[in-house]
C-alpha cells in the first residue's frame, strides 16, 4: 500500500513538471513581441535547469496585472474610445502638419494613436530640479480646480516636503487632490506619516502596483508604475525624468552625486492627452473613471507657439504594445544630420542597438551621454557589451562626470525631441508604465541642445583604442551581465 502510495504521488510529481514544462514552452513560443534569442534563453533555463526555470518564469517570465486591473485594462484604451472620438472632433487644436525631420513619426503616432499632433502650446525646459520645484510649487498655490500626480519615487525630505506641504495646504482650501506613487518605488513615502496626513487634508492618495506577500502569486510584481506626470487645472502639465526628492539628499550615501534630471512644462490643449492617460493610470488601480474635459478656447491662446506639434506617448499594460519601442526606431531612422541621446540606463534592443549604428555609418553624427557614475551595478556592466560595437560604427560616447545623469531624451537634427521617462533599456521598452513627450519644434529643440552640450562638457569622451584594450575578465563580466538581460 505505501509503494502504491509513493509510486502515485512520484507520478503526479511527473506530471505535473511536464506540463509546467509543456505550459510555458507554449507561451514562450506563442508570446508575439519576445525576440528569438529571449525565447531560446527561457527555453533553455527552464530546460537545463528546471526547477530554478520555472520559479523564476513564475515570478518574471509573463507581462501581466491582477485579474481585476488586468481587466480594466484592455478595455480603457481603445481608439473607439468615446472621449478620444469627442477629442478629434476638437479639430482646431491639431497640426496637420509636420516638419520634414518628424513627419514619420508622427504619422505613426496618427496610424498607432489616432490623432495628429496638438498645437498652441507653450513649452518650458527645465534642467534645475530646485528651479523646477519652486515653479511648481508656484502652480500648485495658484491651483483652481485640481492638481493631479503620479510619480514612481516620492522620498520624503527636504524640498519634497515643500511640495506635500504646498499640496496639503491646495486641498484644504478646496482643489480637487489626487495622487498615484508606485509602491514599490515610493515605499519610504508610505512608511512615512506623510501619507497619513496628507489623506486627512483631503488628498487622494492610490498606491499604484502594490506589493505584498500575498500579491507575489496574483500578478508579476516587476511591472512598475514608472510615469512621472503632474496636471494642474487640466491646463498646466510637467513632464520628465524628476520624481519627487530633494537631489541633495536622494541615495547620497551611494557616492554617485546629485542626480541631473530633465523636466517639461507645459501649458495649453496637450494636457487633454495627458489627463487621459492619467484616467487610464487611475482607472486601473481603482475602478474609478475620471475622464478630463476636452480643450476649450481658453487652451488656444494666440501667443503660444502654432508652428509646434506635440505627441504624447503612453506605454504599459493596456497601452498599445510596442509604441515607445517603434517611436524610437522611427525617431532615429529620421534624423540625417545629427542624433543625440542621453540615458541612465543603456541596455538597448537588438533593434535599436542596429539602429543607432546604422545611423552612425550613413553619416550621422551620433553621440550617446549616460553616466560615469551608476546606481545599477548590473546594468553598468550589461551596457558595456554594446560599447565596443557602438565605437566601432562611430557613435560617440560621453560619460558624465558630475552626478548621476538621469534625463532621458534624444535630440534629432536640432528639431525633433523626446522627453520623458524612459530609458534605453528592456524594462522600459517592454514592462513598465511609461510616458514620451515627441514635440516637432525647433525652439524647443535649440534649448534642449544647449542643455545636452551642456552635458558633454561635463563628460569623458570615451577612447576607442583605450577601451579595446580593457582586461580579459572585464570582457567575461560584462557578457555574464548581459547574458541576464533577455530574461525581462
Amino acid at each position: 500500500m505505501d509503494e502504491y502510495f509513493f509510486n502515485s504521488i512520484k507520478c503526479l510529481i511527473f506530471l505535473t513538471y511536464w506540463l509546467l514544462i509543456a505550459n510555458i514552452t507554449f507561451r514562450v513560443l506563442i508570446k508575439k513581441r519576445r525576440s528569438i534569442a529571449s525565447s531560446t534563453l527561457w527555453l533553455l533555463t527552464v530546460y537545463i535547469i528546471p526547477f530554478i526555470g520555472i520559479s523564476v518564469w513564475f515570478f518574471f517570465g509573463e507581462l501581466y496585472l491582477g485579474k481585476r486591473q488586468k481587466k480594466i485594462a484592455n478595455r480603457i484604451w481603445s481608439m473607439s474610445n468615446n472621449w478620444l472620438n469627442e477629442l478629434k472632433s476638437c479639430t482646431n487644436i491639431f497640426q496637420m502638419k509636420n516638419s520634414e525631420v518628424a513627419n514619420s513619426l508622427f504619422q505613426l503616432c496618427k496610424h498607432r494613436q489616432g490623432t495628429y499632433g496638438i498645437k498652441s502650446n507653450k513649452l518650458k525646459l527645465l534642467s534645475n530640479t530646485n528651479q523646477t520645484i519652486q515653479i511648481l510649487i508656484r502652480d500648485i498655490s495658484l491651483a483652481k480646480k485640481n492638481i493631479e500626480m503620479v510619480f514612481y519615487i516620492w522620498k520624503p525630505g527636504g524640498i519634497a516636503d515643500d511640495v506635500a506641504i504646498a499640496l496639503i495646504k491646495s486641498a484644504k482650501r478646496g482643489i480637487h487632490c489626487r495622487l498615484m506613487l508606485d509602491s514599490a518605488g515610493s515605499i519610504a513615502f508610505f512608511r512615512s506619516p506623510w501619507a497619513k496626513i496628507m489623506r486627512k487634508s483631503g488628498i487622494q492618495i492610490v498606491e499604484a502596483l502594490k506589493v505584498s506577500l500575498l500579491r507575489v502569486f496574483l500578478r508579476r510584481l516587476d511591472v512598475r508604475q514608472h510615469r512621472k506626470m503632474i496636471l494642474i487645472d487640466n491646463y498646466i502639465v510637467y513632464s520628465g525624468s524628476m520624481n519627487l526628492v530633494d537631489p541633495s539628499l536622494f541615495k547620497q550615501s551611494s557616492g554617485i552625486g546629485q542626480w541631473i534630471d530633465l523636466m517639461t512644462r507645459i501649458e495649453g490643449p496637450v494636457a487633454a492627452t495627458m489627463g487621459i492617460i492619467y484616467s487610464c493610470d487611475w482607472e486601473i488601480e481603482t475602478g474609478l473613471k475620471i475622464l478630463p474635459p476636452l480643450p476649450n478656447k481658453q487652451h488656444l491662446r494666440n501667443e503660444y507657439t502654432r508652428n509646434s506639434s506635440i505627441q504624447v506617448i503612453a506605454s504599459g499594460p493596456g497601452f498599445p504594445e510596442n509604441m515607445i519601442h517603434q517611436a524610437l526606431l522611427t525617431a532615429i531612422y529620421s534624423a540625417r544630420k545629427e542624433l543625440i541621446m542621453t540615458t541612465p540606463y543603456l541596455v538597448p534592443s537588438e533593434d535599436l542597438l542596429y539602429a543607432i549604428c546604422t545611423a552612425a555609418q550613413r553619416g550621422v553624427k551620433v553621440s550617446i551621454i549616460i553616466p560615469l557614475y551608476h546606481d545599477s551595478i548590473l546594468v553598468k556592466w550589461a551596457s558595456r557589451v554594446f560599447f565596443a560595437e557602438l565605437l566601432e560604427a562611430g557613435v560617440k560616447i560621453y560619460q558624465f562626470k558630475k552626478g548621476l545623469l538621469h534625463s532621458k531624451s534624444i535630440l534629432v537634427d536640432k528639431q525633433l525631441s523626446l522627453i520623458g521617462t524612459v530609458n534605453l533599456d528592456m524594462r522600459s521598452l517592454w514592462l513598465n508604465f511609461e510616458i514620451t513627450l515627441v514635440i516637432d519644434d525647433s525652439n524647443f529643440g535649440k534649448d534642449l541642445f544647449y542643455i545636452q552640450k551642456q552635458y558633454i562638457s561635463d563628460s569623458l569622451l570615451l577612447d576607442k583604442r583605450m577601451w579595446s584594450t580593457r582586461a580579459y575578465w572585464t570582457i567575461i563580466l560584462e557578457k555574464i551581465f548581459y547574458f541576464l538581460s533577455p530574461l525581462l
